[in-house]
């Protein structure tokens, strides 16, 4: 009987609490179809689920690109410095030693180390592959990097090798592979003489080194094309005398790479400047970004399309209801009620869809993250499983997304019912 959820609107009870109460009542009776309509039930579900899904798709998506994200900068961080400092001619730094401890004397910084960064080509028996090229100090090195943790095979002995007449040199397990060579074995490294004399007509010179180590950071970039030697080699090869390229440092919050890099640049002064992580990664991490935002609103159609569910859900009951409303109507009740009982209705949907995909995207992740169900091959990636790193922020604006495309859904439907003229509607048959 339509007078058993019409009664609240009586004159006796049309207080502001009450008119809600009311509209929300109604709301939540429309949606429960009667046995000839039960038609529209099973579209309320499907609406439901189908938001569902779109909520925990996204969740899943964004958790695993926030875990692959996480992965990344760890490994870029581990294999390279939270900060560096270099100097505006190019020349490279003199007083590397004396620049070092100052550095160390700044609030926030944990260690430096020197280093050489250069470019040329290692050869082997019948192979040969462009090289970037890392003189570090091993001691301080492993202090501000991870590549001592990072060695698969052999040592980080960049001496000179007795007996051998020629230097360690450690690289990456895919140059490694690509050379083929291995720990014990003879490299050749082409370059130029220096940096004041090379040219286009310099001559290369060629030095053999052994190979005394093999690393895997995990990134293609640094295991395919990074060679790390000692620092006293690299200066000898490239003409470098006592200098070095910059400094690298490491803090103890990367997240405050930006104003302890200020500091640093107040406590030297000119010549020199910093460089944190993001800024010499800012392509990637650009990239990363965008590419999240992307998944995002192309993910966010799967709840477009639950929401045109949800619109004809709505416009079906409003054909259903169309007697029901015209009594309401007669009743007393605004066309701004009866357009609050089709939102209500639109935001039920949303509300038990978006609780839906929330607790099926976190236990999705929950699972993820603590067995390692879903697991990726280990001679292509250097993690064994997808990794997933859940944010609450991402629970929090996917929620509210949801929410909003269910609103605007049920738009049209509220306006048609609050459209509907009392007299034509109670004749409605």
């Amino acid at each position: 009987m339509v007078w058993s959820y019409v009664v609240p609107c009586g004159p006796f009870f049309l207080n502001e609490e009450t008119v809600a109460s009311y509209e929300i009542f109604i709301a939540k009776r429309y949606l429960r179809a009667k046995r000839k309509t039960r038609f529209i039930s099973i579209t309320t579900y499907i609406s439901i689920v189908g938001v569902g899904v779109g909520v925990a798709t996204l969740i899943i998506v964004l958790s695993l690109m926030n875990g692959f994200a996480t992965e990344v900068r760890a490994k870029l961080i581990g294999m390279d410095a939270h900060l560096r400092v270099l100097a505006f001619h190019g020349e490279g730094i003199t007083d590397y030693l004396n620049l070092g401890k100052k550095i160390e004397e700044v609030e926030g910084v944990v260690a430096t180390a020197p280093f050489i960064y250069w470019e040329g080509m290692l050869a082997s028996t019948g192979r040969t592959a462009g090289v970037k090229i890392k003189g570090i100090e091993p001691s301080s090195a492993t202090r501000v990097t991870e590549i001592g943790e990072s060695l698969i095979d052999g040592e980080l002995n960049l001496r000179e090798i007795q007996g051998e007449k020629c230097s360690g040199i450690v690289i990456g397990k895919f140059l490694a592979d690509r050379l083929r060579v291995g720990v014990g074995d003879e490299v050749y490294l082409l370059s130029s003489k220096s940096i004041d004399v090379a040219s286009m007509w310099s001559i290369p010179k060629m030095r053999r080194f052994l190979v005394t180590g093999i690393f895997e950071s995990g990134l293609y970039d640094f295991d395919a094309s990074l060679a790390f030697m000692s620092i006293e080699t690299a200066q000898q090869i490239f003409g470098l005398d006592n200098k070095v390229t910059g400094i690298e440092v490491k803090i103890n919050d990367i997240y405050k790479a930006k104003p302890i890099g200020g500091k640093i640049r107040e406590r030297l002064g000119y010549p020199y400047f910093t460089l944190d992580w993001m800024e010499m990664n800012k392509h990637l991490f650009s990239w990363m970004t965008i590419e999240k935002w992307a998944s995002f609103i192309v993910l966010s159609l799967i709840i477009v399309v639950a929401a045109f569910s949800i619109i004809s859900t709505l416009i079906m009951i409003v054909m259903e209801k169309t007697r029901e409303i015209g009594i309401l109507r007669s009743m007393g009740a605004t066309a701004k009620s009866i357009k609050k009982i089709f939102i209500s209705e639109g935001l039920v949907i949303g509300i038990l869809g978006t609780a839906l995909g929330c607790l099926i995207g976190y236990l999705f992740c929950w699972v993820q993250d603590s067995f390692k169900v879903i697991s990726l091959p280990s001679d292509i990636y250097i993690i064994s499983a997808v990794p997933i790193d859940m944010r609450p922020f991402d629970f929090i604006w996917v929620s509210a997304a949801a929410l909003g495309i269910c609103f605007l859904a049920s738009l049209y439907p509220a306006r048609k019912a609050a459209s509907l003229e009392p007299v034509e509607a109670i004749r409605y048959e």
